[in-house]
């Protein structure tokens, strides 16, 4: 995990526009460096670095002898580095995982490069023998990359919006600010001045289509067929593939763990596999939430069963509402949800970074938009609506739960590892009948549940754990942090500001108090820049205002049930 930022073309000062660069100094504590490019006049790269793999040639950009004129600044994890340099027969001059990109690219080309990485990635790639630039994100934009392009050819690339919002360029129409779309590679042109002129932007892979790499996996072909034991075991198979190949670290792995199915899941196949690893320490994991909570009653019972070094952080509603201001501007969004659950991951987090020495964080995000585990999708109408809604939800991941799992760690130097959204898990599971991937008996996320069960990974009572609101999660059984961020809230807008709520802030005009006073708040720190965010998340097939599990009549909270 770290942060990349490059200008082309610049007509300002580079010294005064490179100030822009350490607003994402967060992201990558351990190293900092600027770099002109020689021969192209207005251009630099700018990169901070968290060192998780080759502690000695990971610096960037990174150019080796082989390429002098290539340029690479790189975020991210590529799993398969070591097998695609065997399989292709490259000689690499570092350990980096991110030097594969440059003999892929060499070789075969942009496209193919692309199609090739299984990782997280987000990348800025200059040719400058055939002059050009080229820019991609992985599939599910695990990896955050924003870029704007000015009219006359100035182009600004950065991990987050907040390191472009304040470079000064002459142009007579401000440019956008727009985050670059996952599963997309774009090419430009690079001009002697240093401007570009864009000539393609062409997705490489959808969650839907098994990727190119799969050839070159360790789990090299599975059972075929839809009959349940065949889909389970594949299932069990591509999961524990996708936790083992995240191991690749050289710094302390840890995971979060809140006690529900998808983190549990995570925690108790990591733990597993990291024994058989033979890792050098325990795996630490944690969880946050008031005392009583039930998630934190729920994530003891887990880490008590599966035997890891377990920290709980416990946090109260006032330390929440304090945290608010922070977290909106790590996350550059007013999302409602997307805030309500950052607080306790930004709160934990910080407890990591300050009393642990972990730094590569596994996380369980993507199980409910991949496994159809939302409590809504009880209501989809038919199997096939439901199936539809899944994929949407998953092209939908980097504005919303992907964004806050990256924003809330990244703020404190951490590095995410997501297996739910491992690219052949998820083709795989996508591709399974609509009707099996449906919830069944009143439960959601059946399928996977079904799975796991009869092994004890994890307790049984964990593994068919109805889904909680976060926000009923992490708080006290006497009162939801929902509830108390509401009363908070209630206090800090006035009904005149809500009568003209819909004038005042036109796109996405907020319908409640809470809303209202997110959007005062990322308007404080990201004034006019409210398009970044298309749309709130919603529950689909009910008539919701409000995006939590809790309004909706079909929810029970763990208290209740």
């Amino acid at each position: 995990m770290c942060g990349i930022w490059a200008l082309f073309g610049s007509d300002e000062c580079l010294s005064v526009q490179c100030t822009s660069a350490m607003k994402i100094a967060h992201r990558g504590p351990d190293a900092f460096r600027f770099e002109n490019v020689n021969g192209f006049i207005n251009c630099c790269f700018g990169f901070h670095r968290l060192a998780i793999v080759d502690h000695l040639y990971g610096m960037q950009p990174l150019r080796i002898k082989k390429f002098p004129f290539l340029w690479l600044c790189y975020n991210g994890e590529i799993y398969n580095h070591h097998t695609l340099q065997k399989e292709f027969g490259f000689d690499h001059q570092t350990k980096v995982d991110g030097e594969i990109l440059l003999h892929l690219y060499d070789r075969f080309g942009i496209q193919k490069m692309a199609s090739l990485l299984d990782g997280v990635f987000a990348f800025i790639l200059l040719d400058t023998a055939n002059k050009k630039i080229f820019l991609g994100r992985d599939t599910y934009g695990v990896r955050p990359l924003f870029r704007l392009l000015a009219d006359d050819g100035f182009l600004a690339v950065c991990s987050e919006a907040k390191g472009l919002t304040d470079l000064t360029h002459a142009v007579s129409t401000p440019a956008n600010i727009v985050p670059f779309p996952p599963g997309h590679f774009e090419v430009f042109d690079l001009k002697p001045n240093g401007k570009v002129r864009s000539l393609q932007m062409e997705r490489f892979h959808c969650c839907t289509t098994e990727p190119a790499h799969a050839i070159h996996d360790l789990v090299e072909s599975l059972p075929t067929g839809f009959d349940e034991e065949t889909v389970k075991g594949n299932i069990r198979a591509l999961f524990e593939n996708a936790v083992r190949k995240r191991l690749m670290a050289s710094r302390r792995i840890g995971c979060l763990l809140s006690g529900g199915l998808d983190s549990s899941l995570v925690a108790a196949t990591l733990v597993k596999l990291a024994k058989e690893e033979k890792l050098q320490y325990p795996i630490q994991t944690f969880s946050i939430g008031a005392e009583d909570s039930p998630d934190i009653i729920a994530a003891r019972k887990v880490s008590t069963h599966i035997g890891s070094e377990h920290h709980e952080v416990n946090f109260t509603a006032e330390e929440g509402i304090q945290a608010v201001d922070e977290v909106i501007f790590h996350l550059e969004t007013y999302d409602i949800t997307t805030i309500r659950a950052s607080v306790g991951m930004y709160l934990v987090s910080k407890y990591i970074r300050e009393k642990s020495d972990s730094v590569v964080i596994f996380s369980g995000e993507g199980a409910d938009e991949l496994t159809q585990g939302y409590i809504y999708f009880h209501k989809a109408p038919t199997p096939k609506a439901a199936a539809e809604d899944s994929i949407r939800l998953m092209k939908e991941l980097y504005l919303f739960d992907v964004l806050r799992a990256d924003r809330t760690t990244a703020a404190h130097g951490l590095e995410l590892r997501v297996p739910f959204l491992d690219h052949r898990f998820t083709a795989y599971y996508l591709s399974l009948p609509e009707d099996m991937r449906t919830p069944k008996h009143g439960v959601e996320k059946h399928l996977l549940r079904d799975s796991f069960k009869d092994l004890n990974l994890i307790p049984d009572e964990i593994l068919w754990r109805r889904k909680e609101a976060f926000s009923d999660g992490i708080t006290s059984v006497k009162k939801s942090w929902y509830l108390s961020l509401q009363e908070h809230l209630e206090s800090m807008v006035n009904d005149d500001q809500m009568e003209k709520a819909h004038r005042t802030y036109p796109h996405n005009p907020p319908r409640t108090k809470e809303a209202y006073y997110f959007r005062q708040v990322f308007e404080k720190h990201y004034p006019g820049r409210a398009e970044w965010l298309s749309h709130y998340w919603m529950p689909r097939w009910t008539n919701a205002t409000d995006p939590s599990a809790r309004t909706l009549a079909i929810y029970k909270p763990d208290k209740e049930q």
